[in-house]
């Protein structure tokens, strides 16, 4: 898991400055303020994300097992639904979506919760 985390971290870390340019460069004309906002807030939870995603590969080599691993994938469902309809909602998609956006906010609360667990309760490798 410790590969796996560490390539969609980078790889989401890759895509969230992508986004975050594509926004600050070819969306300020074209969004009103409050969606570029809207934006740009999901680009910055998905680089925040993207390199919690680097700790848990971290976590996952130094305490193996449940936790960090689940860790992970919650991080990884976090960005996709909390930031997928962050962007979307910037972009003007529907309002709907919206009351998906929580998902992925409680979802990113369990990993960064789980992740503490894996370090209080991991016995470390040597």
């Amino acid at each position: 898991m410790t590969r796996t985390f560490f390539i969609v971290g980078s790889l989401s870390a890759f895509l969230a400055v992508a986004a975050g340019a594509f926004g600050a460069h070819a969306l300020e004309a074209r969004l009103t303020p409050e969606r570029l906002d809207t934006f740009q807030l999901a680009a910055r939870y998905q680089m925040y994300h993207a390199l919690a995603l680097l700790a848990v590969a971290w976590a996952c080599a130094r305490w193996p097992g449940g936790p960090a691993t689940w860790a992970g994938w919650l991080f990884v469902v976090g960005t996709i639904v909390f930031c997928g309809t962050v962007y979307a909602l910037g972009l003007g998609g529907p309002r709907w979506l919206g009351a998906i956006t929580p998902l992925g906010g409680l979802s990113f609360l369990a990993a960064w919760l789980l992740l503490a667990w894996a370090a209080f309760s991991g016995e470390p490798r040597a």
